[in-house]
């Protein structure tokens, strides 16, 4: 979970809990990234619940002389309790990107129907009450105002290295996939180990000697593997690793039953190492489509199809417009065409952002706001009042002492005390 704003660049992150400097974490993203991350760092407090939520008013850790444009991920769940400034009237365009299910693992709660319900509205208020433009990776996340699907992620560039290099010795006569079928992920049930775990036993018998390797950690492992001794599954359960890990390039088949994902980045890197990739016929799985390697399957008969089509085949090598649509370019081309960021950045009055905040605030009065503008400033001052209540705030589920940061926040990161600061004449 991230804020991101431009011109200079902020990286806001609250999901790293040991970091022994700035300079090893900007030496981390360097040789991931494998280029200079010349931008600013800074931590904000936040609180666990389910989830990392924010602590306080995050929007005043950018200096509003600086506040351009944000990038907020996840902006559904971390404006819940957001009690601050309104994104938009601090930031010259606000663009949230939706990529997690929530309301599919909600659902697999107790009482998840009621609490999806509540969710589910409250997600379409706070983006409406907060965003300018929202982006979902695809259409198994919740429907929200101002929203359009776009996958904006890409793939790290030494999966497309791998491809490449299938397709050199593939070329040169050489077996570039010795090894059969695999899936990886993290170890529990949400994460589709319940549907393979259902498809295999279902269909023991019409996959007699397919054998599958399972590569993963978590909390549901032991359940899991339980669950398949159980069955006599022909399951071989390996502890879990990076999906470069040389040891996975010998694999010609991915299989990932998963119906949770908003867009599974592994069946996006098994594509870029030119491997089959056997998936539910999903709104997750939509962007994969095109891809010739990517086989979908409506049902668990028409699976063990796929799985035969795939053992008994060889995959497609990537051409080279199907490489650039799985890169981070091409990623961030289709993220600045659909976040409208080429239009903000090229329109006349972006290019007079130099000009003061006064100034800035100054021409949105005198303007006159259409009625949707209206709504969403109705809403935005109501989410305001309500999330100032601690009452309410505890009612629906807010850590105690979020609303503001606490003492050891404000000295660890240097904030002023609340009598100087007094955020409610910021709104």
């Amino acid at each position: 979970m991230g804020f991101v704003s431009f011109l200079p660049i902020y990286l806001q992150i609250v999901e790293i809990l040991f970091i022994p400097t700035i300079s090893l974490l900007v030496h981390w993203l360097e040789e991931r990234v494998g280029f200079k991350a010349d931008f600013k760092i800074s931590f904000h407090p936040g609180k666990e619940i389910r989830s990392i939520l924010p602590a306080g008013d995050t929007s005043q850790f950018i200096p509003s002389k600086e506040a351009d444009i944000v990038i907020l991920e996840e902006p559904e769940h971390l404006n819940w309790y957001h009690h601050g400034r309104r994104w938009t009237d601090k930031f010259n365009h606000f663009v949230g990107v939706v990529h997690t299910n929530y309301l599919e693992y909600i659902k697999r709660e107790k009482h998840g129907a009621l609490q999806a319900f509540l969710v589910k509205h409250i997600n379409s208020w706070v983006t409406r009450a907060y965003c300018d433009k929202v982006l979902r990776l695809s259409a198994a996340t919740q429907d929200l105002p101002k929203s359009v699907i776009c996958n904006v992620h890409g793939v790290n560039p030494k999966f497309l290295k791998v491809g490449e290099r299938v397709a050199e010795e593939r070329e040169r006569g050489q077996q570039a996939f010795p090894k059969g079928a695999y899936f990886l992920g993290k170890m529990v049930w949400a994460k589709g180990y319940r549907e393979l775990i259902d498809l295999l036993s279902k269909h023991k018998n019409d996959l007699e000697g397919f054998k599958l390797d399972v590569y993963g950690n978590g909390e549901d492992a032991h359940e899991v593997q339980s669950s398949a001794k159980k069955l006599d599954l022909n399951l071989n359960f390996l502890k879990g690793r990076d999906h470069a890990d040389d040891s996975l390039h010998g694999y010609k088949v991915f299989i990932n039953p998963s119906v949770s994902d908003v867009l599974c980045t592994a069946t996006a890197e098994a594509l870029a190492m030119g491997k089959f990739v056997i998936c539910a016929d999903h709104p997750s799985n939509e962007f994969f489509r095109s891809f010739p390697n990517c086989l979908t399957y409506k049902s668990s008969e028409d699976f063990v199809a796929k799985v035969r089509e795939a053992l008994d085949n060889e995959p497609q090598p990537l051409t080279a417009e199907q490489r650039y649509n799985l890169s981070w370019e091409a990623a961030t081309q289709r993220f600045m065409e659909y976040s409208e960021l080429d239009r903000i950045l090229n329109s006349s009055e972006t290019n007079n952002r130099k000009s003061s905040k006064t100034k800035r605030n100054i021409m949105k009065s005198v303007s006159v706001p259409n009625l949707n503008e209206m709504v969403d400033g109705g809403l935005a001052f109501a989410h305001f009042c309500l999330t100032g209540s601690e009452i309410l705030r505890l009612a629906t589920g807010a850590i105690p002492g979020t609303q503001d940061f606490s003492k050891q926040h404000r000295e660890d990161l240097r904030l002023l005390p609340p009598h100087v600061e007094n955020p409610i004449y910021g709104w």
